[in-house]
């Protein structure tokens, strides 16, 4: 694979489909308390948060401690979220990833606990 293709198709499809979420929703980057992307790369990480609209502090970045865990980074990065004491009771939680052969998906969910 072409690593500077991969890192284009990663991020525009990331905030394409983050950015539709919200829109589906009727809510707007400000409403978003945490942002955890798909830990495959800090910089598709980092420009992802960034093509959305949303501020660093919101976005939970941990790839530098586990790494590329594939299926299991968005869970771990939860985990840290927690850790880290920044996922509170009635966060909206704005979750993204891409993956193997292109897919795509996002979701919002109202942290409960």
């Amino acid at each position: 694979m072409k690593g500077n293709e991969v890192f284009k198709v990663a991020v525009r499809s990331m905030s394409e489909i983050a950015r539709g979420v919200l829109c589906e929703a009727g809510l707007k980057t400000d409403d978003v308390d945490l942002f955890i992307p798909h830990q495959a790369n800090l910089r598709i990480i980092n420009a992802t948060a960034d093509r959305v609209g949303l501020a660093p502090e919101a976005v939970i970045v941990n790839i530098g401690e586990y790494g590329n865990t594939t299926a299991a980074t968005i869970p771990l990065a939860m985990q840290t979220a927690l850790d880290q004491g920044k996922l509170k009771k009635n966060d909206l939680v704005l979750l993204a990833a891409v993956g193997a052969g292109f897919t795509v998906g996002a979701t919002l969910l109202r942290w409960a606990y």
